[in-house]
């Protein structure tokens, strides 16, 4: 019976700290206000996991909102987020990238290269800041230099 209850005990012990190690973190982005983002979500089941599963949900509420699964990353990855236009978003991973689009948030697919227009404007990254998934947005661009002043043409010389 001792030993019994001294099993019991420390099972009930060991499973909050089994209960902890699974994480479920997500951080967005919004687009053109909060109905329209793009969200990051990140699970990890154990403690000794060296990899987490992400994926992305697309959503431009009321129309349209869909979870596309990205797979498998390192714990610390980094996903940057690129707005190529119309709609379309890039997510960058290391040397994985990843097309998803808001129109009607059923798009999704990997690209093998960078689309021939490039990658667009860098919005932010999704990464870890200690222990929370967070997006960090892009440093806005610097202002472009000021035109210098016209320069005056010298005045015609009157014809004599």
């Amino acid at each position: 019976m001792t030993l019994r209850r001294i099993a019991f005990t420390a099972g009930c012990l060991l499973v909050p700290l089994l209960l902890v190690a699974c994480s479920d973190q997500r951080a967005s982005v919004d687009i053109d206000g909060s109905a329209h983002a793009l969200s990051l979500i990140r699970i990890t089941t154990w403690p000794w996991d060296k990899t987490a599963k992400y994926s992305v949900v697309a959503a431009r509420m009321p129309d349209c909102q869909r979870r596309h699964p990205i797979g498998d990353a390192p714990l610390d990855a980094k996903f940057e987020i690129y707005s190529p236009g119309n709609n379309a978003w890039i997510i960058k991973q290391g040397e994985r990238m990843f097309v998803v689009e808001t129109r009607s948030c059923e798009g999704f697919a990997p690209l093998a290269t960078a689309p021939e227009g490039g990658l667009g404007a860098l919005l932010g990254n999704f990464a870890m800041r200690g222990d929370t998934l967070v997006f960090m947005p892009a440093p806005a661009p610097a202002p472009a230099p000021a035109a210098p002043p016209p320069v005056s043409a010298p005045a015609a010389k009157p014809a004599t």
